[in-house]
Parts: C-alpha cells; structure tokens; sequence
C-alpha cells in the first residue's frame, strides 16, 4: 500500500471562537484521541463549573501537558483522512502556530480558519489571515463554527459567508482554493459526517472538506536548496549531513557546495530511510555524504546548493515585517535572534524604512524610529554573522523567518531584496 500523501494543517483564528474546541471535537471523532480521555477531562471541567469547556480543555490540557513536555503532543499529531495524512502544525494560540509555520521545515500547505458564528469577523480574524497570506499558505477552509449559537440559522451563514469571503479577496486569497463549512464543534455537527440540523447545507462535512484540499506541487524546478539540520560522522561513510530538500533535486555525482563557509564536493551518497537513493527531490529527508568535506567544516544552519548556483549569502537584506507581539517597541538598532530554515543567528536592524496598512499593503507612514505589536513594515536588516536566505519571489521556502526574543516568537516576516555579500 503506498504511503498517503502528507500535508500540514495550521488552524487560525480570533481568540475564543472555538479552534480548541474543533480540533478536540475532531481528532476525538476521527478516533486518534480516544473518548475516555475526553471524558475524564470532562469529570474535571464539570467539578470546577466548566462543563462546556471540555474539548477545549482536552486541547489546552494537552497543551499545557506539551510545554512541560509529558504525555501527548499533539503539535505533532498524526490524523488521517482517506486521501491524506494531516500533521497539525498549530496548537491555537499565535505563538506556537507562527514559530511552527516559519521556523519548522513545515509550512503550513492549508490552514482551517475558524469563524464564531454569531460574533463574525474580529481583529485577530483579520490578523490570522494577513498573516497566513503573507506566509504563503494559498488554501484556506474556513469553519464557521458555534452554529448552535445562531440555531443554525442559513440565513446567518450566508452573510457571514459574503462577508468572509470579501475579506479573503482583499488580501489575495483565490475563490478556488477557499471552502466553507458550517459547524458546530461543541455539539458535534457536520464534523465527520452530515448534520440533520443543517439540511440546508448540501457540501461535505469539514473532514471530507480536508480530502477536498490539493497537495501543493513540489518546488523541483527550483535551484536546489538544502538546509543542515545535523552533521553525524559515520563508520565507514565520514561526514554525513543530514537534512530536507526544501527545493530542486539533487543526485549522485553532482556538485555541491555548502554556504555561507563555501565548501565544496562531490556527492558521493545519498540515503532515505536508510536505504541508499540515486536521486532525492523535494521534500525528501535525508541523509548525504560529499566527497571532500571534513565533520568541521559543514554545521547546522548551512545551506547545500550546486556549485553552479549556489545559495545567497546575504550582507544586508530588505524584508516585509509582521511585528507579532512584543512587551514595548522594536526599534532600529534592535539585535534579536532571526530563525530561518534551520540557522538561528542574530540580526540587527539597520533602518524601518515604511510602515504599511495590514489590510491594503499602502504605505501609512515612512522613516520611523520604532514599530509595536500589530504593525506591519519594511525593514532594512544586518546579520551579525553570514547567513543563507533568498528572496521569496525566488525561492519562497528560504525567503521567510522569524524573530524570537524573551522566550517568544515576536515578529515574523519575508524577504524582499538581498544585498549579497
């Protein structure tokens, strides 16, 4: 039986409007949590007067379980539709769904985008989706949940359905690659199957509507690019770095060089699930060994390409900023760390050129001396050592990244223009 094709799923959303609650609804009813858990979450919910709260509870106990890293995590949670297999790549919450979606290997392929019924579009709904656009996620299904609230109302769906719709537009999302679905995750309805209560809604129900998303065509024709996540010294082999084909491909005999040190070799070897592979492409993780390279001279964050189009080392480079939350102001001059593919270094940055309208990409202001949570700018940067990044119009997967500090995820952003080295 052929392995099913594997996609990431990231669940956006305004705080409150049911996203915990729908994913515990969900993986409870496709059968990967199993029900006693969720009842004994529920004992506990209803001893401290929280009855409704008990999926999300599973999820925010689950949570809370992860961070002190015990028991069950769903960050990496398997689920499986009948075309695909889903890995979850958010546990609501900004922090986790942004430093997953840049800083992992794993964008996002689509993302459900959860919508209250009765309150409609708030801030952070709008927020979430400038976010995932900029990210790059292209498909979106967006749930509109907590129908019970409405008594599952068509008339209600409707509007918000135009409404969401005009807001989706707005920022360059496609009619055909969006879905809606009407749900109520708390009761149950139109999660795994049908809803008598909705018979007005003749599409698939929200998990159907998953094996409706399509699997994003591989990044093959790219140049190559393989960010180090590891080096291992093997018996036998010598240096073996391993990491994943995040564009192009790359077989026996080629080439390659490894930046920003600018080692050269020869691909002598290239494994997969430990068996040996003539060629890897995109998306494969692997394992490869380069004739002529030494254990010292290759190290996490290094980019392999081939010699003839090597990865760009930048010196200084232009990016679109989303400034996600930080406790007072990022200022020019600020030095926090830049996640990017698999290279934590720190940044400096130089100049805030322009501040920008999130929900219309105009220009409001330009020269500033500081921006703060919810803005969106251009900024001029400088890594404090040499680092692989490329502009995302040419190679989206290594053109974006994100800014950590104080334990968090502060900022997120894209690569507009390289000042190479």
């Amino acid at each position: 039986m052929a392995e099913k094709e594997h996609m990431n799923l990231a669940i956006i959303g305004h705080i409150d409007h049911g996203k915990s609650t729908l994913l515990g609804r969900l993986l409870m009813d496709a059968g990967v949590i199993d029900k006693h858990v969720i009842d004994e979450y529920r004992k506990k919910a209803e001893k401290i007067g929280k009855g409704s709260f008990e999926f999300a509870w599973v999820m925010d106990s689950l949570k809370d379980e992860r961070e002190r890293g015990i028991t069950i995590d769903i960050a990496h949670q398997r689920f499986d539709t009948k075309n695909y297999y889903y890995t979850i790549v958010d546990c609501p919450g900004h922090r986790d769904f942004v430093k997953n979606m840049i800083t992992g290997t794993s964008q996002a392929d689509a993302a459900v985008l959860v919508v209250d019924a009765k309150d409609g579009i708030m801030a952070q709904t709008k927020e979430h989706v400038f976010l995932a656009r900029t990210l790059g996620v292209t498909q979106l299904i967006v749930a509109v949940n907590k129908m019970d609230r409405v008594n599952y109302d068509q008339k209600r769906y409707e509007e918000l359905q135009r409404e969401i719709f005009n807001l989706l537009k707005s920022v360059g999302y496609k009619e055909d690659s969006l879905s809606f679905v009407p749900v109520s995750a708390f009761e149950g309805q139109n999660i795994t199957k049908s809803s008598d209560l909705m018979k007005w809604f003749t599409g698939p129900s929200f998990l159907d509507t998953l094996d409706l998303m399509k699997v994003p065509e591989k990044p093959i024709g790219l140049p190559l690019r393989i960010p180090v996540q590891d080096v291992y010294t093997i018996t036998g082999a010598g240096t073996v770095p391993v990491g994943r084909v995040e564009t192009g491909k790359m077989k026996k005999g080629d080439k390659v060089i490894f930046n920003p040190q600018g080692t050269t070799g020869e691909v002598k070897s290239i494994e997969m699930h430990h068996e040996e592979i003539p060629e890897a492409i995109a998306g494969d993780n692997i394992g490869w060994n380069v004739r002529g390279i030494g254990r010292t001279d290759i190290r996490r964050g290094d980019v392999c390409g081939h010699a003839d189009s090597p990865p760009t080392i930048a010196d200084e480079f232009t990016a679109q900023l989303i400034v996600l939350q930080h406790p007072s102001a990022i200022t020019v001059g600020y030095t926090p760390v830049f996640h990017c593919h698999t290279a934590q270094i720190a940044c400096t940055i130089m100049e805030i050129s322009k501040k920008l309208d999130p929900k219309t990409g105009a220009v409001k202001e330009e020269n500033l001396d500081f921006i703060k949570t919810g803005d969106t700018a251009i900024v001029n940067i400088k890594p404090t050592r040499p680092l692989v990044i490329e502009r995302v119009k040419d190679i989206p997967q290594l053109g974006r990244f994100a800014i950590r500090d104080m334990g968090q995820t502060v900022a997120a952003g894209m690569v507009m223009d390289i000042k190479e080295k």
